[in-house]
């Protein structure tokens, strides 16, 4: 079962990075913007997915990166990054809608599913986590293994690394 489990996960890293890699770069160039300028990063994250920001607060980080306690106090050098298991969870919607009306920079991350509202319709990049269901077939047909912190703190990483070398040029 591990070895299904590692070679299912590796597989979708290779997904993200092949699929959603301009979504990436692109995310990364608006972040940069707060990091260069005199904005903060504000990170949120439902569900599982609140587990991001403790990588954010104890781990690496971008720099000026906060977690983000209201819309009310973000302000346009600011930019958010919201991250959810899906892209239908309507706190998440709520949250980046009311960002949107305020003219925030936001980059979403959650795996695209169909609904009828969804988090691409309000944030500025969407990158897709790709993970909709578990990736280990049981012998009793049934799915297990959900890793979706996992698949989301890659895209962190990806997002992570690439500002970091944005920067790293505009210093030079």
């Amino acid at each position: 079962m591990l070895k299904i489990f590692t070679t299912q996960l590796t597989g979708f890293f290779q997904r993200i990075q092949e699929k959603e890699n301009s979504q990436i770069e692109d995310a990364a160039r608006l972040l940069a913007q707060a990091a260069i300028g005199e904005g903060a990063i504000y990170v949120k994250g439902w569900g599982i997915l609140e587990g991001i920001y403790a990588q954010v607060e104890k781990g690496e980080s971008f720099p000026a990166c906060k977690p983000l306690p209201s819309v009310d106090n973000v302000t346009a050098a600011d930019r958010v990054l919201l991250f959810t298991p899906f892209s239908t969870d309507l706190d998440a919607i709520d949250t980046a809608q009311q960002l949107a009306e305020k003219g925030i920079p936001t980059v979403g991350v959650s795996a695209a599913v169909n609904g009828e509202k969804s988090l691409q319709q309000f944030v500025d990049i969407h990158v897709d986590s790709k993970l909709t269901k578990p990736i280990i077939p049981t012998e009793h047909n049934e799915r297990i293994g959900f890793p979706v912190l996992m698949t989301s703190l890659y895209v962190y990483y990806c997002l992570f690394l690439t500002v970091k070398e944005i920067l790293e040029e505009y210093e030079e």
